[in-house]
């Protein structure tokens, strides 16, 4: 009976330290990410603020930040039969956000860097000490690389958005449906 008695304490510990690791974010790394972006992120990102929903909350009520969204797009299916009609999921954004999709890859191609980067000049006027709020979902690390990338481009308020739309929604918050911004005429 000692023994069965121990044995549960030792799973009791057990099962708790593995829930306790999963709750541990994981270590902020020194360069991008480049897979499994659908999973738990850092507590903070370097040079950067990290913000909760009520914070984020009121930087978009003060209407001094700009935020940035980029989760990205999905494509139309390639296979689709001739005359397949398609239509893209909606995507619901907090109200006055740009939608830049697809820019928060660790590795971006030059093409979509430059529209990344001429995106964020384009909303900020070039000016680099404009609040830029960083945002995609909950546990992505699309917005944690897209902040990174506006830090190495030395924008100077940088803030990071981990809870993304899941977070502002479970707030109580209003959405909007987005378009991306396609090119820099929109």
């Amino acid at each position: 009976m000692i023994r069965l008695f121990a044995f549960c304490i030792l799973l009791g510990l057990a099962l708790i330290g593995s829930a306790i690791a999963e709750d541990v974010a994981p270590a902020e790394p020194e360069t991008f990410r480049f897979d499994n972006y659908r999973a738990p992120t850092p507590q903070g990102l370097r040079g950067a603020r990290t913000v909760t929903t009520p914070e984020a909350a009121e930087l978009w009520r003060s209407g001094k930040a700009v935020f940035i969204d980029v989760l990205p797009r999905p494509p139309r299916p390639d296979n689709l039969p001739a005359g397949t009609i398609w239509h893209e999921k909606v995507r619901l954004d907090i109200p006055g956000s740009i939608w830049l999709p697809n820019t928060g890859y660790g590795a971006l191609s030059p093409s979509m860097e430059h529209y990344l980067e001429a995106g964020l000049d384009r909303v900020t006027s070039v000016d680099r000490d404009k609040v830029l709020v960083f945002y995609c979902q909950q546990d992505c690390w699309m917005s944690w690389n897209a902040a990174k990338r506006a830090l190495s481009w030395h924008f100077a308020h940088v803030v990071w958005y981990p809870e993304g739309t899941d977070g502002w929604a479970n707030g109580g918050l209003p959405l909007a449906e987005a378009q991306p911004i396609t090119d820099q005429n929109d």
